[in-house]
Parts: C-alpha cells; sequence; structure tokens
C-alpha cells in the first residue's frame, strides 16, 4: 500500500494513512519531470557564474558573500551542521514522520532545485521508519523552520541522531542498518532540505488531527453531563439555532439530540428548572464556535502541505530564480495560536460542567459524588486538578505570533514564531484532553447514581467505553491513574479509522 506525492494533492487522508496505518510513499512521474527540470537550471546557472541565493552566496546577512565553486558543497554542509540548533526536548516520533512526509511533498513540488536521489533517500528514511530525533526548540517561524529541518537534514547526510526499531543510534547506523547510505550533498540541496514552514505545519497536522476527534468526543461527554445533571432539552431545539444560522452551532445542537433520544433523565423548561446554567445550555454556541476555528484550521494546514515554502525558488519554465519570502509562517502562526485559543476554550467549558456535576449545590446529587460524603472526598480533587489545566492553558494561549525577534544582524527582522504557536497548541490539546476524561468519569459516576437504565441508547454506549477503562467508584482511590488511563484511550480514537464516539 503506498501513497504518490506530487506536492499539490497531499491530503490529510493520506497523511493519517501514511503515519498511522503504514503506508508507503513514493514520487509520482509528474513530479519527477519537475523536479529534475529545476535542478537543470540550478546546474546551469552554477555554470554560468549565475548569482543566486543560497547556491553560491552565503546565508542571511552572509547573502552578499559570494561563494567559489570549489566550496559549494562544502557551504551546503556546513549549513546543516551550523542551523542544527535544536533544543529541549525532541517532537514525538509521529511529529518527526509527518515532518519528512511534508518535507518530501514539498521538495516533490519541484522549485527546489534539490536532486532527486537526494530526495529519494528522505523518502526511503520514511518508508523504513528511520525517524530523526529533532529537538522541539529552537525556530523562530521565519527563514523556514531552520533548526529543527537541519536536525532532520543530518540523518540524510549521516549525521545526527535517530531512531530505528525502537532504538535511538546515530544517523550513520541508523542509515547502515536499513541498508541505505548517507548522501553527500550538493549546490543548493542543503538550503533546500531546511528552508520551509515543516515543523510548525507538521505539529499543527497532527495537533490538527487529535483537536477535531476531542471536539467530537467533547460532545458526547457533554450530552451525558447533561443527563447527570437532568439537563433542559429546549436549548437545542432546531427553532432557535435556524435564526442564528451558524451551521457548526446547529450541527452540534442535532448531534446533542441525537445523543439523548431516548433519555429518561433529559427535562424541559420548568419541569425542575426554567433554565440551565450557560455551560450546559451553551453547549451549541461555544461547541460550534470552536468547530469553526478547525475549520479555518483545517483550510489553511491543507494550503501549507501543498506549498513551496523554500528560498530561492526555481521556476524552471520561465529560467527564473526568484527570492522571495514563502518560508515566513505568519498564517500557520496565526491557526496554531487560533487553534491553541479554541481548545483551550473547550477545556474551559468543560471544567464549568464538571464544577456543577461535582458541587451539591448546583448538581442535587451527592456532595463530590462522595460514595459516603465526608468521610470520603470522592471526585473533589478532580475539580482541582482540572481547573489547573485550564488555568495553565489560558497562559499558554497567549498568542505567539503577536511577538517577533529580530535576527541574523537585522536582515530577517520579522519573524512568525509559528513552531512556538503550534507548540503550545499541541500542549493545550494533552491538557483539554485530560480534563475532558475527568468530566467523563464525573458524567459516568452521576449517570450510575441517577440510573444507568435511563440513558439514552447512544449515550450508555458513550458510559460503557468509559466504564471498560474507569470501573464504577465505590471508595476513595488514585484518581490520577483513572484519568491518565482514561486520557490514553481517549488519544487512541486519533489513530482509529473506524472510530465512532459511540462504540
Amino acid at each position: 500500500m503506498f501513497i504518490q506525492i506530487d506536492g499539490n494533492s497531499l491530503t490529510f487522508d493520506q497523511i493519517y494513512k501514511v503515519i498511522y496505518q503504514g503506508y508507503s510513499v513514493k514520487i509520482s512521474d509528474h513530479a519527477v519531470e519537475h523536479i529534475q527540470k529545476s535542478r537543470t537550471l540550478v546546474e546551469e546557472s552554477i555554470t554560468n557564474n549565475n548569482v543566486i541565493y543560497g547556491v553560491n552566496t552565503g546565508f542571511g546577512k552572509f547573502s552578499d558573500t559570494v561563494i567559489s565553486k570549489t566550496d559549494l558543497a562544502d557551504l551546503q554542509i556546513n549549513l546543516i551542521r551550523s542551523h542544527a540548533c535544536g533544543l529541549g526536548e525532541p517532537f514525538s516520533l509521529e511529529v518527526s514522520r509527518v515532518m519528512l512526509l511534508l518535507r518530501a511533498n514539498a521538495l516533490a513540488k519541484g522549485y527546489s532545485g534539490i536532486r532527486l536521489e537526494t530526495l529519494q533517500l528522505l523518502i526511503d528514511c520514511l518508508n523504513q521508519n528511520i525517524v530523526p530525533v529533532i529537538p522541539s526548540q529552537g525556530s523562530l517561524g521565519a527563514s523556514g523552520d531552520l533548526a529543527p529541518l537541519s536536525h532532520l537534514a543530518l540523518l540524510l547526510v549521516g549525521e545526527g541522531e535517530a531512531v530505528y526499531n525502537d532504538q535511538r543510534m546515530q544517523g550513520e547506523e541508523a542509515l547502515k542498518l536499513a541498508g541505505l547510505k548517507p548522501i553527500q550533498l550538493q549546490a543548493k540541496e542543503g538550503l533546500a532540505l531546511i528552508n520551509g514552514t515543516q515543523a510548525m505545519t507538521a505539529v499543527g497536522v497532527v495537533s490538527y488531527l487529535e483537536a477535531q476527534k476531542l471536539a467530537d468526543l467533547a460532545d458526547g461527554i457533554a450530552a451525558l453531563t447533561l443527563e447527570g445533571l437532568q439537563g433542559i432539552l429546549d436549548a437545542f431545539m432546531p427553532e432557535s439555532h435556524a435564526v442564528r444560522p451558524y451551521p457548526e452551532q446547529q450541527q452540534v445542537a442535532a448531534r446533542i439530540l441525537s445523543y439523548l433520544e431516548g433519555s429518561q433523565l433529559t427535562t424541559s423548561q420548568g419541569q425542575i428548572r426554567v433554565q440551565d446554567a450557560y455551560s450546559l445550555r451553551c453547549i451549541p454556541q461555544v461547541h460550534g464556535a470552536i468547530y469553526q476555528v478547525l475549520n479555518y484550521v483545517k483550510e489553511k494546514l491543507l494550503i501549507e502541505i501543498n506549498s513551496a515554502t523554500d528560498n530561492p525558488l526555481i521556476f524552471a519554465d520561465s529560467g527564473k530564480v526568484i527570492s522571495g519570502g514563502n518560508f515566513h509562517g505568519q498564517p500557520i502562526a496565526f491557526a496554531m495560536d487560533f487553534l491553541g485559543i479554541a481548545m483551550a476554550e473547550l477545556g474551559n467549558i468543560s471544567e464549568r460542567r464538571i464544577e456543577r456535576i461535582v458541587n451539591p449545590q448546583l448538581s442535587g446529587l451527592p456532595a463530590f459524588l462522595s460514595a459516603d460524603p465526608g468521610l470520603e472526598s470522592g471526585l473533589m480533587i478532580t475539580q482541582y486538578a482540572a481547573a489547573s489545566l485550564v488555568s495553565e492553558n489560558k497562559v499558554l494561549a497567549h498568542p505567539s505570533s503577536v511577538d517577533s525577534i529580530p535576527s541574523s544582524a537585522n536582515q530577517e527582522d520579522h519573524v512568525s514564531m509559528g513552531t512556538t504557536a503550534a507548540r503550545h497548541a499541541y500542549q493545550i490539546i494533552q491538557n483539554t484532553r485530560r480534563v475532558l476524561s475527568i468530566e467523563a468519569i464525573c458524567a459516568a459516576q452521576a449517570a450510575d447514581i441517577q440510573g444507568v437504565d435511563k440513558l439514552a441508547s447512544e449515550t450508555r454506549k458513550i458510559y460503557s467505553r468509559i466504564r471498560k477503562t474507569v470501573p464504577t467508584i465505590i471508595k476513595d482511590r488514585i484518581f490520577s491513574r483513572d484519568i491518565e488511563a482514561l486520557a490514553a484511550d481517549f488519544k487512541t480514537f486519533v489513530q482509529d479509522t473506524n472510530y465512532e464516539l459511540a462504540l
């Protein structure tokens, strides 16, 4: 099983198949032609002594320094080594693999001037699951993700570190064990490998895939919480959403109603109370707005994963070599900040529902859902944990894209901080997954108290899924284990193409 890449048509479904289902990657014949034509133009330009940034000049502030023909190969390897300044914990293996795929796809577009054999080695590493160890910090998100992509490029020249067969080792050893040989970079190739937005975009893709599933999950958990609190269904009726016609809001309201069809625990206006609190009544409005953000993020990521983000770009048909700024990560920086804000808000409203379900003054249920209130604290401190996570999310959601620090002696005087934005969005998603896990545990316990036999058929399936991991609470225990176990179970939904919330 394989997918073909050409730089123009990579989809989320194809990325999913490569990263989670083991599909191989190959370059389309059409892309091969473009790659070879752009490489020919690079070599002709060198022969004709044309001065081209990054081919026979230095980089950044050194762009006016012309490099002799005899030093062009050294220029490229020096670039990779000197720019490999990544710091901190490495990206996850799935993020690094997405980075390999996205960089290969960008190079396959045919505007980078790289040799076919260099690109093929990159794809061979991806197909044989040789994953470069790439530190997650150190990118400014303009001039490309220089530091992270330099660590990726080190693998191709037999340097740096990689993970192969679940073992971390030197890059050269990983290539040797897989029957591959390192490449010697030629003119333009080092720059072609590292001048792009693939680190921020890879984190963005992995984050988006999880965020989309978490949003779906949140709707189902919220429906179960509504039953635990005997929530009012009137606020979800289609009439009120038709007069504020956001499609996502309407979809969430309809989904909640479908989950709760046949429930004996929900109520109507005036039956117990006239109105529910906002965290219940406004689920369609808040969750719907979050889906709007997800749609925006998806649109920007789809454009970015099929873009040429190099500098300079090689246009073989016209013979032009253009130095521009497609490496600037501003579109993805904004999208990642927006994603982080949206997912923080998904956690915020979930935490408020947790408070309502454990607080006896708001729920009508035993205090903190305790089996023996007073002697046992029940789920009291789970709300503390959720509050801590959403508070942390509020700090992480501060937009990274509003910051810029000049670099390279002010030649590169405005940067996006897009990779920082993506990293923060990813962390927010991990925190929010745990908050939703806490809500799910509380909602399931409330269902036990209210009567599981009274649940709607769909929310009963959600309840059963939770109970496979977290048994009914009959006395105090170490709840962090339950939270982490359920959060890990929720994480697997991202890797399950047959995922349905009701399973």
